[in-house]
């Protein structure tokens, strides 16, 4: 993407524009919070809202590069090394710094340490990270995942995955055996003794899981109208991991309308009312990829008559972009469980999710596609334009149905003050 391409784009998640620079603190948040995530670009000499390239003084670019330098070299660590580049626009200057996500997180002020002062990029803002974040950038620098972390309170013996035996068997034709979870690295031997990981919690169907985990379910609702408010049809699915992508998704079918399009000979097309290959994808990656980290919070299935919403825990993967959704991008959070999803047969391949969703979306002209960060958490929005159209077109019925209406008692009011007229005249002159 060009430069121009890239200052048309909203700030967000890798954008920032300003105007002049900002105070020391404010540009160093903003340096700290993209080395810890995705990486991204600061741009001097843009005015954001409205969008506009005000320009830099060109005798000033040598200083203010120094001067970016070395607050990002004093001020930040462990060491981000700027990527500062000049450019000209119709005679204009703007300063681009470029900052590569990081590789020794979490990236922090060298004068509040750790944990007052590691910033993460949340949406176009910057905000303190949690300790849970926090956490979570410790097992990205040592390559690790939350999922892989042992129970050291529990012994594999103390885990019941009745279910994950029985869909194990049903769809590999392998008996889960103690050989078996240790190969896929859901159990581990510490010291003689079998332990279970955050993994195997997470695929068990008893009380533990519910004691360790209560927030790693999904909760599925269809509303009456275009609000949260009235429920038509909830349901919270718990469980099994593995289990709960497909019950959601039959709670999505159960919601939305299917028609018919076409014939191809006398084979009938069926057409449902959203692109159902696409909201598939989004679920198992709403199970798969959220952040079991966070604890009291749960993946949102919300039906609309307008829309559907599907929020999943923790932010978007770095180096996935939802922009691009024909790249074939793959990036895992949970380095366990994905892997046993995929022997499953729940993910197919890696990196073509995306491409399938891409491919659906194009067969639905009139569902718009968005997404965005509400806090730590990513939603897709699957929103009907038709919806909007129809709905217009009702009230504009509705309307003509109640002027006729109003007509009709008009009209038959006339026609009465006349017969009565016409009664009245006609029994005068018998009279006379």
């Amino acid at each position: 993407m060009d430069i121009k391409a890239i200052i048309e784009q909203p700030e967000g998640r890798r954008l920032e524009f300003k105007v002049k620079l900002p105070t020391n603190a404010e540009l160093v948040k903003s340096i700290i919070a993209f080395a810890n995530d995705p990486g991204g670009e600061f741009y001097l000499g843009i005015q954001d809202k409205p969008r506009d390239i005000i320009g830099l003084d060109e005798e000033l670019l040598i200083a203010l590069e120094e001067k970016i330098s070395n607050i990002i070299n004093d001020q930040c660590v462990p060491v981000i090394l700027p990527e500062i580049i000049f450019h000209n626009i119709e005679g204009k200057y703007i300063i681009r710094t470029k900052i590569h996500k990081g590789s020794q997180p979490p990236y922090h002020l060298k004068s509040k340490g750790v944990e007052k002062g590691t910033f993460i990029r949340v949406g176009s803002s910057n905000r303190l990270a949690s300790k849970k974040i926090i956490d979570e950038l410790e097992r990205q620098k040592r390559n690790i995942s939350f999922d892989s972390e042992l129970v050291f309170s529990k012994e594999r013996k103390d885990v019941a995955i009745h279910s994950f035996k029985e869909q194990f068997k049903e769809k590999t034709g392998e008996e889960l055996s103690n050989q078996v979870l240790a190969k896929l690295d859901l159990v581990k031997t510490e010291q003689g003794r079998e332990l279970p990981t955050n993994a195997l919690i997470l695929l068990s169907d008893d009380n533990l899981h519910q004691q360790l985990f209560p927030y790693a379910k999904v909760e599925c609702a269809r509303f009456k109208g275009a609000v949260p408010g009235n429920f038509i049809d909830q349901k919270t699915i718990t469980g099994n991991v593995t289990l709960q992508a497909e019950q959601a998704y039959q709670f999505v079918l159960r919601h939305i309308s299917q028609g018919t399009t076409d014939y191809q000979g006398v084979y009938r097309n069926d057409r449902w009312e959203y692109p159902i290959v696409a909201i598939r994808e989004v679920i198992r990656n709403a199970v798969i990829h959220r952040d079991y980290a966070l604890s009291g919070k749960d993946i949102k299935i919300a039906i609309f008559d307008d829309k559907m919403e599907i929020t999943s825990p923790g932010k978007l993967m770095p180096s996935v972009d939802y922009s691009l959704t024909d790249s074939g991008q793959s990036d895992i959070r949970n380095k366990i469980l994905a892997p046993v999803f995929k022997k499953l047969g729940i993910i197919e391949q890696w990196g073509n999710g995306l491409r399938l969703f891409a491919n659906e979306l194009r067969k639905y002209p009139e569902i718009k596609l968005s997404w965005k960060e509400p806090g730590i958490a990513f939603r897709v929005t699957f929103t009907n334009t038709l919806y909007q159209q129809q709905h217009e077109l009702q009230q504009e019925l509705q309307q003509e149905l109640q002027q006729e209406s109003l007509y009709g008692r008009v009209l038959r009011l006339i026609q009465v003050q006349t017969h009565y007229i016409s009664n009245n005249t006609s029994c005068s002159r018998s009279y006379s």
